[in-house]
């Protein structure tokens, strides 16, 4: 719908920022819900973080999220940071109040979890012994969520073991980690598996696993969701493992700022993920 001087106005953060799907989703719940406002991409370079946060308080904004590289210095930057986003290590929302303060929180997690029981009705992570790949931001949003959901045992696979170890620390929980080289093994007696790394998308190394030692129930989630189907969903459904891709984690992870920033809570469906995939950034 056509926006008035009144519309509620939000955006998404990041340098560079062009690769951001959150303008094509936001602004088809806009569209679906009839709303009177905007979701706007903004590009900000790193130096001018503080500065940024302090223009869009004054021009207006009721928030904004925020992708790379903005999501640790933001913690730094807001009046008020969530204790979920202050042990992730990171902010991806950030909503300002009719008072202007700032409050940032971390919605990943959630949408992970959201995404895992859209995918499969009536699963759950509680109890399920569970690999993560990975030990960056992504990593360890999943892992925060995992353990706050009752997952476990937990394993961190990663290429840098110091990172992994450093990451299993900071989240201050038993966390098994295991040495890159013997990834394959780890994955015997494992219920769910999750890539969090880059390896697999679109420009990227693939992403070297065997899935041979896998148990054929176990559940294989990928957050790379270009291409939606990577080599590690594809050769573990071919096996008869179920997949879970990762554009609804990206789609679930939005619904907590529109709420906040609109005054409506959307819903994830089947044609907001086909607007998406087909309006690619």
């Amino acid at each position: 719908m056509m926006m008035t001087g009144k519309g509620r106005v939000a955006g998404v953060i990041g340098w560079p920022i062009g690769h951001s799907r959150s303008p094509q989703l936001h602004s088809y719940w806009l569209r679906t819900y009839g709303i009177d406002g905007a979701y706007v991409p903004l590009a900000v370079r790193p130096e001018v973080l503080t500065a940024a946060v302090r223009g869009l308080v004054d021009l207006g904004f009721r928030g904004v999220n925020a992708t790379v590289p903005h999501k640790e210095g933001l913690l730094a930057v807001l009046d008020e940071v969530t204790p979920e986003a202050r042990r992730i290590g990171a902010v991806n929302t950030v909503v300002i109040g009719q008072d202007g303060r700032t409050r940032g929180s971390n919605t990943d997690g959630e949408g992970f979890l959201r995404n895992l029981e859209q995918a499969l009705p009536g699963w759950s992570v509680t109890g399920k012994p569970t690999t993560v790949l990975g030990a960056g931001g992504a990593a360890r949003a999943v892992l925060v969520a995992l353990l706050d959901a009752g997952a476990g045992p937990l394993r961190i696979v990663n290429r840098n073991r110091d990172r992994a170890t450093a990451l299993a620390e900071a989240i201050g929980a038993t966390v098994e980690v295991v040495d890159w080289v013997d990834r394959d093994e780890a994955l015997a007696d494992q219920a769910l598996v999750v890539n969090t790394t880059s390896l697999g998308m679109v420009d990227q190394p693939a992403l070297e696993l065997r899935l041979h030692d896998l148990p054929r129930d176990a559940v294989v989630t990928d957050l790379v969701y270009a291409p939606l189907m990577t080599p590690l969903l594809t050769a573990a459904q071919v096996r008869g493992n179920r997949v879970v891709d990762g554009l609804g984690m990206l789609l679930h992870q939005a619904v907590p700022g529109f709420a906040a920033w609109f005054g409506v809570t959307p819903t994830v469906t089947r044609a907001l993920r086909d607007a998406v995939l087909a309006d690619p950034a």
